[in-house]
Order: C-alpha cells, then structure tokens, then sequence
C-alpha cells in the first residue's frame, strides 16, 4: 500500500520543495523548473489541503488522478481541490519546458463571494485526463492573471491585496469556464462519440435485467462505463445537447415506460420495478413531471 502523505499548507509545499517561505501563507505562484522535476516524489499518493491551478508544458512523465494517468508533453492547465489525492508516478524531466503552479488555500476564499460559489466551476472535479489543452493565446492571457497574483502578494501587502488577488483567481476561473467550452465545440466529433456511447450504454443497461437488481442507472454508473468523471460527462452532455445526462437518462426512462404502458399489460407496479425504481411512486413521480399525467391516465387516455 502506497504511503499518504498529507500536505496541509501552502508553507510545507515550498519548504519540502526547497523554496523560500510564501510571501502570502495562503496564495503562492511557483514556476515548473528543476526544483518540481528533480524532486523525488517517492511511491507515495499526496493529499493536499488546498487547491491548486498548473499549467504544464514540455514535461515528459506523467501523474495519475484517480483510475487515470496523464501525459503532459503538451501544454495542459490541470485543476485540483482540497483532499484531492495525485500519484507522481514517473520521473518528470523539464526539458524546454515551461508552466507555473498557483496555490491557494480554502482560507483565502472564506469571506469572499468566490468562496460562495467556488464549487459551480465543476472542471475542479474532473479527472487528469480531462485536462483543458490552451492555445498560445489562452495561455497568455491566464498565465497575465497569474503574474499579476504574484506581483500584488510580491509588493507590500495592503488592505486591498487580498481583493485583488481572489478578483484575478476568479477571473481565472471565469476564463477557463469559457476555453472549456471551446474545448466542448471544437472537439464535436469526439464528443458525439461519446453522446453516441453514453446511448449504447443506456440501452445496453435497459435490455438487461440490471435495472432489477441495481435500481435506475445513475449518472455515476454512465461515466464510469465512459471512463469519464461525473462533472465531465454533464458538462460535455450540456454542451452537445443542452440538457443534463441525468435529464437524459429520465426521458429515456420515460420513454421505456410509455412503451410498456401502451405494448403490454404489465401493471403499473411491474413497469416501475422493472426500470429500477424501488417503488412506484417513483416512477409516478418521474412520469407527471415529464409527461404531465400519471402512468395510469397516460395508458387510459391512449
């Protein structure tokens, strides 16, 4: 078993690395050089209390996230929260490479509108895999904000600093939302194979008899056939489609539902239990919010 070592301020990250004291202890800018690609990471899984922005370039070696590793040879902006684990699973060498790593602890955030709402940019819980690949002028204008971090918690710290500092964070996060979503339109042919997939697994999971024993598919269950995370696969269903993948799979559901209800004489009780609801008020409950009318008046009106 892999050795946790848990990283609890944004102070240890820098003395481990061999760094100077933060100039801010709760909001730090380090460049990707030697000191991050020569380190010995060990086996060893890291837990850190805070959350962190990279931008990777050049780097040839890979981390793992979860059940999944990525490779960051191309220029990648990666997002993780607290408690999130990482796997430095290879030696990392930084040869013509370039990048920076924000750090910035939950404590920065408390008395501001961003630690409100800091939880709706869901790229925080995708997987490494699903990292936002930028185009130079992304990249520029990211790695601007984050300059411009550095340069307030560099010069004499003020009452309006740490403002200024979460204003540029929030800004950055708004950028990101924003290249996220060109990522989603300019990759509409990957993503239709994945909308192509997320189908065959609907249909695949209705044909069977799953649905007796493990109740009706989740969200969680799609992505995980997908190899995709949670946040992901609604983001990208979104994006492709304009609803969520848990409204996708509630109208396919339904839909089952009427053709039971109108091409058989299955009782309403049967139908329920046969798409996975424990009970059938379930399934009355999921149909009149959908249809507009019980199941029962939906068979007797057709």
């Amino acid at each position: 078993m892999k050795e946790i070592i848990r990283i609890n301020s944004i102070g240890e990250v820098h003395r481990i690395l061999g760094l100077e004291k933060p100039r801010h202890p709760l909001v730090s800018v380090m460049p990707l050089d030697s000191r991050v690609s020569d380190f010995d990471f060990g086996d060893a899984t890291y837990v850190m209390d805070f959350y962190q922005i990279s931008f990777k370039k050049g780097f040839s070696g890979s981390f793992g996230y979860g059940r999944n590793r990525y490779d960051f040879e191309e220029g990648s902006l990666i997002f993780t929260k607290p408690g999130q684990t990482i796997q430095v699973d290879d030696e990392l060498e930084a040869q013509s490479s370039s990048g920076w790593i924000l750090l910035f602890h939950p404590d920065l955030l408390r008395k501001s509108e961003l630690g409100k709402t800091i939880d709706e940019y869901s790229f925080f819980d995708y997987d490494l895999n699903e990292a936002l690949h930028l185009s130079e002028k992304e990249k520029n204008a990211l790695t601007d904000l984050v300059e411009k971090i550095q340069e307030e918690y560099n010069q004499n710290i003020d009452k309006h600093s740490q403002e200024l500092i979460i204003a540029n964070i929030e800004l950055m996060l708004k950028y990101s939302k924003r290249f996220y979503d060109r990522q989603f339109y300019t990759r509409t042919n990957h993503n239709q194979d994945i909308l192509a997939s997320f189908n065959k697994v609907l249909r695949s999971y209705y044909r069977s008899e799953q649905p007796l024993t493990d109740g009706v598919l989740s969200v969680k269950s799609c992505a995980e056939q997908l190899n995709l995370s949670v946040n992901y696969l609604g983001d990208l269903m979104k994006a492709e489609t304009g609803r969520s993948a848990k409204d996708l799979i509630n109208d396919y559901v339904v839909e089952r539902a009427k053709t039971r209800l109108l091409g058989t004489n299955d009782s309403i009780s049967e139908i329920a239990y046969g798409l996975g609801f424990e009970y059938p008020q379930g399934l009355n409950k999921l149909f009149k919010s959908k249809v507009g009318v019980s199941p029962t008046q939906f068979r007797n009106l057709n």
